[in-house]
């Protein structure tokens, strides 16, 4: 297993992955002319590249036998609403591919993000996940995070998906 930085080479690989793990996890959340159009939008190879061009987004891909298994984004300094610390991490992505789901993977990328955080000074980590994504709710509880509010995640115009606002306070 190993962790490695992305960089706008990593774009297009970046893309495809969260495509795949975006419909594998809401693919179902909204009608498909409304994932279809989040996707686009989204996931494009320009968009990732612009978000990797900008310093304040941290992309960490995750392999395992020299196979690309994830990835995750964290964006440091990032307030929330619904929690009164400062200097805290917003986990923003966070998808492993359906095939290295057993693996530990998503505990060994998680714990590194989590160390990346708190060697710039954060304080916790937050993310949104949706309701209905029961998998990612224990994997985050058993990571010891709180729910601490809500959101509702904008699909599209019409369209938004009820998330929890989880904490883990270091």
């Amino acid at each position: 297993m190993t962790i490695i930085k992305a960089r706008i080479e990593h774009a297009e690989l970046i893309s495809k992955i969260g495509k795949e793990s975006f419909l594998q996890a809401h693919g179902h959340s909204a009608s498909k002319v409304d994932i279809d159009a989040y996707i686009a939008k989204t996931y494009t190879t320009s968009a990732i590249a612009a978000e990797l061009k900008n310093p304040i987004n941290l992309y960490h891909l995750i392999y395992f036998d020299n196979q690309i298994a994830g990835y995750s984004k964290i964006v440091l300094n990032q307030a929330n609403e619904n929690i009164d610390s400062k200097n805290i991490t917003k986990l923003e992505r966070f998808y492993l591919l359906k095939n290295f789901y057993g693996q530990n993977l998503g505990a060994k990328l998680f714990d590194f993000n989590v160390d990346v955080s708190k060697s710039h000074g954060q304080l916790g980590i937050w993310l949104n996940v949706w309701v209905e994504n029961q998998k990612a709710i224990r994997f985050y509880t058993k990571c010891g995070f709180k729910n601490v509010g809500s959101y509702d995640f904008k699909i599209s115009e019409n369209h938004t998906n009820p998330n929890h606002v989880l904490f883990l306070e270091y």
